[in-house]
C-alpha cells in the first residue's frame, strides 16, 4: 500500500451482463448502486478495479499483450495497490470506493489468453472490488488516494 496518489488510467462500463466493455473518457457514480449505466449495478460488486503495473506483468508472465480492458474490470488504476485492502477506502476524484474484497478471475478470462486466469489467482492479480460511498463524477486521469483509517 503506497502513500503516494496514483492515477485512474482507463474507465470501462459493461452494458449487459457478459457483454463488451465499454471504453469511457468520464463516468457517473451513485452511492450504493455503482457505475451509472455499467450492468452490474446495486449488487455487491458494484465496481471492479485492476492495477496497471500487475496487468504488465501478467501479460509478460504469460506471454500475451492483450489490452487491460480483456480483464472486464470498470477501472485501471496506476501506483496504487489492491492486494490486502479489505475494507479500506479508495478515493477516485471526489468519489470514495470501500474495498471489499479480492476479484477472482471469472471462466471468462480463460477464454482470451491460455494461462492467463491461473496467473491471476494469487495475490489479488485479479482486482478488487468495492461499494461506492458517494454519489460523483469521475475521469480518466483523476488522482487515486488511499483515505487513512480514522
Amino acid at each position: 500500500m503506497t502513500s503516494s496518489a496514483g492515477a485512474l488510467e482507463a474507465i470501462w462500463i459493461k452494458r449487459v451482463h457478459r457483454g463488451p466493455m465499454d471504453a469511457a473518457p468520464k463516468a457517473s457514480l451513485v452511492a450504493g448502486k455503482g457505475i451509472v449505466g455499467n450492468a452490474d449495478q446495486g449488487r455487491r460488486r458494484q465496481v471492479t478495479i485492476i492495477e496497471r503495473e500487475i496487468w504488465d506483468s501478467l501479460m509478460r508472465q504469460v506471454g500475451g499483450s492483450l489490452p487491460p480492458s480483456a480483464r472486464r474490470a470498470n477501472l485501471l488504476i496506476s501506483r496504487t495497490a489492491l492486494a490486502g485492502t479489505r475494507g479500506r477506502v479508495l478515493r477516485i476524484g471526489q468519489c470514495r470506493i470501500r474495498i471489499l474484497g479480492e476479484t477472482k478471475p471469472c471462466e471468462m478470462v480463460e477464454g482470451t489468453h491460455p494461462g492467463l486466469r491461473a496467473a491471476m489467482f494469487p495475490d489479488w492479480r485479479g482486482g478488487a472490488f468495492g461499494e461506492v460511498l458517494d454519489s460523483g463524477e469521475i475521469a480518466v486521469g483523476d488522482l487515486v488516494t488511499w483515505e487513512e483509517p480514522a
